[in-house]
């Protein structure tokens, strides 16, 4: 019997239950046995064959009445983490493993590499094919399986759409809608109180979601991350747009990875398992600015987590379906080593090691106004839906 592994990993988005759901439905449907992972890689690297009380933890065989009622919430119900078996920091590894023949020390780094022992535990856990579903940092070490020869069939998930090889991310949908409504309802206050509203919102390397949020939400500017910004030009065109605005409020919003020029990404605390510290506050520097340099109050929101928050709207429930029935799809017909994808608008594959062949960002020249710090779509003729 065919028995499918599936584990969510990073950041929680809306569609990831409804992916998983679809995943299982099919795969019992066909047979096959499914087997949940329970957070992420970190579900491998800290299941300990010989206690079986992680196993009760981490492993979970999954069934119709498992997953039945799960489509009709956010988030994952396998929980997520952000561990990376493949560079595991010495104070990260489990007691068992350590000093045990599985860790391999990177010479380069201080961290060990674990790879062996995950593919040993599938071994054990009779896992034929893993379905992981996650962004790039987490579907980069699903790269690294395939390449040592273990099959995988992978979903890209990410709000900020930045996943390098598919036109669509399961989340980024339901993170606009989130935000549009927020900005939406923002008007109410920002107007009242006749300020300068500034909202922050996701995106480390890539500004799509900044992007498109302004330009559904009619927003008056939008930073992104692609694109370095000089504070005072920016003032200065707020401080027109609320002068223009009958009500007297001017409202942007801005990438949490942007950067003003002369200035760094606005980081704090240290580093995660991907080399990645914690983004957000620039919208917080630039409210502070506006103010300190116009001597008028400002609002600012970074929405954060809420974009993430709750069920996903119908597109992402669609997509997020689709990806997971076309997985099941592939593993029945013995394709693997592939990322499920959308590409114009249709559904489709990519080798899974398209994840690391390069970086998804908003192509400026075509959807963003440098000069005014705003989206504009030179020619809507063929252009993706998705502005991606």
């Amino acid at each position: 019997m065919t028995t499918i592994g599936i584990l969510t990993g990073g950041g929680d988005v809306p569609g990831l239950n409804p992916c998983i759901k679809a995943v299982v439905m099919n795969a019992l449907e066909n047979g096959y046995r499914v087997i949940g992972i329970r957070r992420g890689w970190a579900g491998l690297l800290h299941y300990n064959a010989d206690e079986p009380s992680t196993r009760d933890y981490y492993i979970r065989e999954l069934h119709e009445d498992d997953v039945r009622t799960i489509d009709r919430t956010g988030g994952t119900f396998l929980h997520t983490s952000r561990t990376n078996p493949q560079k595991v920091s010495p104070d990260d590894v489990p007691d068992f493993l350590k000093n045990s023949k599985w860790g391999k020390p990177l010479k380069k780094e201080d961290k060990i590499d674990y790879t062996d022992y995950v593919l040993n535990l599938l071994g054990n856990l009779g896992i034929d094919t893993l379905v992981p579903i996650g962004g790039d940092d987490t579907l980069s070490f699903a790269v690294r399986l395939h390449k040592e020869g273990f099959p995988v069939v992978a979903c890209p998930k990410t709000m900020d759409n930045d996943v390098f090889g598919t036109d669509y991310c399961i989340g980024f949908s339901t993170a606009v809608t989130r935000s549009v409504e927020f900005i939406t309802n923002m008007r109410t206050s920002v107007g009242s109180h006749e300020r300068i509203g500034v909202v922050e919102l996701f995106g480390r390397n890539s500004g799509e979601t900044s992007l498109i949020t302004a330009h559904l939400a009619y927003v008056d500017r939008a930073i992104i991350s692609e694109v370095p910004f000089d504070i005072q030009k920016l003032t200065d065109i707020l401080v027109s747009d609320k002068r223009r605005n009958p009500s007297n409020y001017a409202i942007m919003t801005i990438s949490e990875g942007a950067i003003m020029e002369g200035g760094d990404v606005v980081e704090t605390g240290e580093a995660d398992a991907y080399g990645h510290r914690k983004l957000g506050g620039i919208g917080e520097q630039v409210a502070e600015e506006i103010k300190r340099r116009t001597g008028s109050n400002t609002m600012y929101q970074q929405l954060g987590y809420l974009m993430r928050s709750g069920a996903p709207d119908s597109l992402d429930r669609m997509v997020a379906m689709s990806y997971g029935t076309l997985a099941v799809q592939l593993i029945k017909r013995r394709e693997t080593g592939k990322m499920v994808a959308l590409h114009g608008g249709k559904y489709t594959t990519v080798p899974v090691e398209m994840v690391l062949a390069g970086h998804k960002r908003v192509d400026v020249p075509a959807f963003y106004d440098i000069e005014h710090y705003k989206p504009k779509i030179r020619d809507f003729m063929g252009v993706p839906m998705f502005l991606s």
